[in-house]
């Protein structure tokens, strides 16, 4: 059973926008420009990991676009970005501190959506992707220092 058929729409919105929300999240912790630049691109470049390392995990190749339909899904994520700024607007998320417990709160709806609907290699794997993701952003800069010297991870 493929991604669109196995999760509604709903759900697939939710287990898309996660790995970037988490990216995101991890980018935007300190906000110390060149920093947050190299955190947001190791977010991009973890995620779109997640199909190489994971390619035989349905969940994650259904959520990244395939390379031969790379326009199609560029306009899915624009599409998904869109949900997920109305789900935040109409939340009134408008700080980190919301916007953590927002990420909180759908990594809590993931886990509970992979139990029900997801083999265990395949909760497993989604999950190690998107702790992936948060370590490598983690680790892509230093806080503090000077022009790159310095500074702690």
């Amino acid at each position: 059973m493929s991604f669109e058929q196995r999760f509604t729409e709903d759900e697939q919105v939710i287990l898309s926008t996660l790995p970037t929300l988490v990216g995101s999240v991890m980018s935007f912790a300190s906000g110390n420009g060149l920093g947050t630049v190299k955190e947001l691109f190791s977010s991009a470049r973890s995620v779109m990991e997640g199909g190489e390392q994971f390619g035989s995990n349905e969940i994650i190749t259904g959520i990244l676009p395939a390379q031969e339909k790379l326009d199609e899904g560029m306009d899915k994520a624009r599409a998904l970005r869109l949900k997920l700024q109305e789900e935040l607007k109409a939340r009134d998320v408008d700080s980190r501190e919301e916007l953590r417990a927002f990420v909180i709160e759908t990594c809590r709806k993931v886990n509970d959506l992979l139990s029900a609907k997801a083999s265990p290699v395949e909760a497993d794997e989604f999950k190690t992707w998107t702790l992936n993701i948060a370590e490598n952003v983690a680790r892509a800069a230093k806080e503090g220092g000077f022009l790159g010297f310095g500074g702690t991870e």
